[in-house]
């Protein structure tokens, strides 16, 4: 509402979109370099607030970690001009150029900022930072990679994903660590294909846009806050259903791109990675369960801090999304037969 209320965010929301179009529609490095810069003016705006002293120091480490990124992109392109027909200087531009996409979009092992910058940020902004802001550097990265590297980038992100998420209680960290785990399989997905990269990004940013619509709508931003808080026990069902389908468990919707993902890494013999990918993944659904189970099992004798009531809406879309995650998987099984 904030959004719609403000017209100066809904300018720099609109140019945030535009930016991106502009990026990936480019037929030169030098407009992917426009487009980022533009992208990156427009969302310090949207995340910047004079009354909280956290999404103000987000935005300045915001700036400078992109700032970085961009400089190293830019560098990279005029050297590209001035060696045009050096063949040996292809690999290491490539590097750099991978390099510099993978910090813009806060993968491992540049991934430092992006779960402090999360922190200081509300769920409308995080969700764009993990979904939106990562379309762009994900398309350039597919223009042109070093296959080698991004293996090695795929393995950091899906181990530092999981392993970063097991100590923490801020549910945004939680959720950052979540999508740096997302951002390998989707790597590897951008290798394969497009299009399984499209549905595979388009799953994970339906789940993740539930998951930050749960937690504004009950002004949540701790693990202790979904059992001391009292929340009815419908709500906590359905944030069950979708941390599972967030966390890939069968038979729910999130499931899905993770099995077709599955399917190609053993069809074509890579089998330590997909081991990895599973082991990974189970430390994820661990860490999901402990919350879970935590929040539907424990007695907090003591009064509790806050009756959470939700307007009709949000419950009922809250209903919906979860019978989408629990029905999704089901009817693709039978879309797939």
């Amino acid at each position: 509402m904030y959004l719609l209320n403000n017209s100066n965010k809904m300018f720099f929301t609109f140019i945030l979109f535009f930016s991106t179009l502009i990026a990936i529609s480019s037929n030169s490095w030098f407009g992917c370099w426009i487009g980022l810069e533009i992208n990156l003016l427009s969302f310090i705006p949207l995340i910047s607030s004079p009354f909280n002293l956290l999404a103000s120091e987000a935005s300045l480490k915001y700036f400078l970690t992109q700032s970085i990124a961009s400089i190293n992109f830019l560098f990279v392109i005029l050297l590209k001009m001035t060696f045009l027909k050096n063949f040996l200087m292809d690999n290491f531009m490539s590097i750099m150029i991978n390099s510099s996409m993978l910090m813009k979009m806060g993968s491992a092992p540049f991934h430092f900022w992006f779960p402090n910058i999360i922190e200081g940020l509300s769920w409308f902004n995080n969700f764009i930072l993990m979904t939106w802001q990562k379309i762009t550097p994900m398309i350039l990265l597919s223009y042109y990679f070093n296959k080698n590297f991004l293996y090695l980038m795929i393995i950091f992100n899906i181990i530092i994903g999981a392993i970063g998420g097991l100590n923490q209680t801020s549910l945004r960290k939680l959720m950052a660590f979540s999508s740096i785990n997302n951002l390998g399989w989707m790597i590897f997905t951008i290798m394969i294909s497009e299009n399984l990269w499209i549905f595979y990004f388009l799953m994970y940013s339906f789940l993740i846009s539930i998951m930050c619509f749960f937690f504004f709508n009950l002004n949540m931003f701790f693990i202790n806050q979904l059992f001391i808080n009292n929340i009815p026990p419908l709500i906590k069902i359905n944030l069950l259903i979708n941390f599972f389908s967030l966390g890939g468990l069968p038979p729910f919707l999130g499931f899905l791109p993770k099995w077709i993902t599955i399917n190609f890494l053993m069809n074509n013999k890579l089998y330590l990675l997909t081991f990895l990918f599973i082991m990974m993944s189970l430390i994820i659904i661990f860490f999901y369960i402990r919350i879970t189970y935590s929040c539907l099992m424990f007695n907090y004798f003591k009064m509790k801090w806050l009756k959470i009531s939700l307007k009709n809406n949000s419950l009922w879309l809250m209903n919906f999304f979860s019978m989408i995650s629990i029905s999704g998987m089901i009817l693709s099984t039978f879309l797939f037969l």
